[in-house]
C-alpha cells in the first residue's frame, strides 16, 4: 500500500505532543509503564526523558522531532504492518520513521518482551 503525498504531509505537520498522550494511554491501558514507553522512544530516537519533555513543551512537529533524532541503526529491523501499511514498503523516510515509532508502541502495548521490542 503506497502512501500519498497528502498522507506524508499530514505526518510532517502532526505534533509529537499531540500523539504522545495517546501513546502513553495505550501502553498504560495494557499495564505497561511510562518508563517502558520512554525506554522504547529513547532506543529509537536517542531522546532521554529531559529531551522528550523539551520537545513536548516546544510542540515540535514529527518532521522536527525526527530531524533532531539520532535514529537507531537497528530501526531497519522493524518490520510488519501498521495501520494497513507494510513498514518495509513505505518510501517516504519521515512516514517510515513515524511508523517505526507506532510499531514499537504497539509491540509494547501487546506485551512483547522488551528485548524483542528493542531488537536485542
Amino acid at each position: 500500500m503506497q502512501t500519498t503525498p497528502e498522507h506524508n504531509e499530514r505526518f510532517a505537520k502532526m505534533t509529537f505532543a499531540s500523539v504522545y498522550p495517546l501513546y502513553l494511554a495505550k501502553v498504560e491501558r495494557k499495564s505497561r509503564t511510562k518508563t517502558e514507553l520512554h525506554q522504547v522512544i529513547q532506543w529509537l530516537t536517542g531522546f532521554n526523558d529531559m529531551s522528550l519533555r523539551q520537545l513536548i513543551d516546544e510542540n515540535v512537529t514529527f518532521k522536527t522531532f525526527f530531524e533532531r533524532a539520532s535514529l537507531n541503526p537497528k530501526s531497519e529491523l522493524i518490520t510488519g504492518t501498521i495501520c494497513g501499511y507494510k513498514i518495509e514498503e513505505i518510501e517516504n523516510p519521515l512516514t517510515k520513521q513515524v511508523r517505526y515509532l507506532d510499531k514499537l508502541v504497539d509491540e509494547l502495548a501487546k506485551g512483547k518482551k522488551m528485548e524483542k521490542i528493542l531488537r536485542a
